[in-house]
């Protein structure tokens, strides 16, 4: 089949490879309709590895996919052909240790699409686990089908913190997953999110979310702007969306006693953390690797109107035009925030 595929770092070709179709008991065949490009996948190409992840042969990219079922493999009853459906692209060993810890994201064993040496879904057709696809709701589409998979990071950080009605949480990073989990936060019962960043650009599209405030950092002080939000209190929750290294500097002092730290974004480099800062307050740390346990509620939260992610996405590619769409989100422009391909 025709797919995109990284060949290297810095080299991507469409081009055909053999991948294989068999549809197995309990799998399902899908059509490709809508994949998004997610930076992971563009730091694979621009980088050739993600920490210990290591692209060392040519690797088929995308992982964020819609499509429809065409075929089911026996003991499937939930899905039929004809079904539209988005898929969780990590399947577990649900024998793990992990997964019976309801911790299968973390299965050593975990098999996720575009994660060297594992293809992904950009091209035409796919064969997935029935278990790990999801039918989709009769009005939404197959874009915002394919903006479940980093939506539900967002929502594994607004479960992790433990989210009170009328909490006050600040985001720092307005990039997809920031601005994602700003509206999680606010689906699961904040009043107010602050979203920081560095990009008016991106800052004025998280900003036309009610209840979000954004914080432009080459202006003004997050600490302040948090500080004055709430009267001196500081914010319930913070989450980490950037991976700046910076964005650890004086983050403590953003929480208020007992407040949540969510470390989301993934810093290249060590990161300095002020311990006694920290325990002082007795701040709850937690951390997020993709999510687990939250693929469904994240489709019906997208599918009842709570969420809507249709403002983020900036651009369609035809699958013609892949090489270009991912040369387009390695130039990291300011206005950019979800590019997609349609097959």
């Amino acid at each position: 089949m025709r797919a995109l595929v990284l060949e290297r770092q810095h080299e991507l070709k469409l081009r055909d490879i053999d991948l294989p179709l068999t549809v197995g008991p309990g799998d399902v065949r899908i059509r490709i309709h809508t994949v998004g490009v997610c930076g992971s996948d563009v730091h694979y190409y621009t980088h050739g590895r993600i920490g210990s992840f290591v692209v060392e042969s040519p690797m088929v990219l995308g992982h964020e996919a819609a499509g429809t079922v065409v075929e089911v493999g026996t003991g499937v009853t939930g899905l039929k052909p004809g079904d539209r459906v988005c898929m969780e692209p990590g399947v577990p060993d649900l024998a793990s240790r992990a997964s019976k810890l309801g911790l299968y994201n973390v299965d050593p064993d975990v098999v996720f699409w575009a994660t060297p040496p594992v293809h992904g879904v950009l091209t035409p057709e796919v064969v997935h686990p029935a278990a790990f696809t999801y039918r989709l709701p009769d009005g939404v589409s197959f874009a915002e089908g394919a903006m479940v998979e980093p939506f539900a990071v967002g929502l594994q950080a607004a479960v992790k913190a433990r989210i009170q009605p009328g909490d006050t949480a600040v985001v720092t990073g307005a990039g997809p997953i920031g601005i994602m989990t700003a509206l999680a936060a606010l689906a699961g019962g904040c009043s107010r999110v602050l979203v920081s960043d560095l990009m008016a650009e991106k800052l004025a599209i998280a900003g036309r979310y009610p209840g979000v405030t954004p914080v432009d950092i080459r202006e003004a002080s997050l600490a302040e702007a948090v500080s004055a939000a709430t009267g001196g209190w500081g914010a319930d929750v913070v989450f980490e969306a950037s991976g700046a290294p910076r964005a650890y500097d004086g983050i403590q002092a953003l929480l208020r006693p007992g407040g949540c730290l969510v470390l989301i974004g993934m810093p290249v480099e060590p990161v300095r953390f002020d311990v006694s800062s920290i325990a002082a307050k007795e701040i709850r740390i937690e951390t997020v690797f993709r999510y687990a346990n939250v693929f469904d509620r994240a489709l019906a939260m997208i599918a009842s109107g709570k969420v809507d992610l249709k403002p983020l996405i900036t651009e369609t590619f035809p699958f013609d035009d892949s090489v270009a769409a991912f040369e387009r989100a390695a130039e990291g422009r300011p206005g950019d925030v979800k590019l997609q391909i349609v097959l």
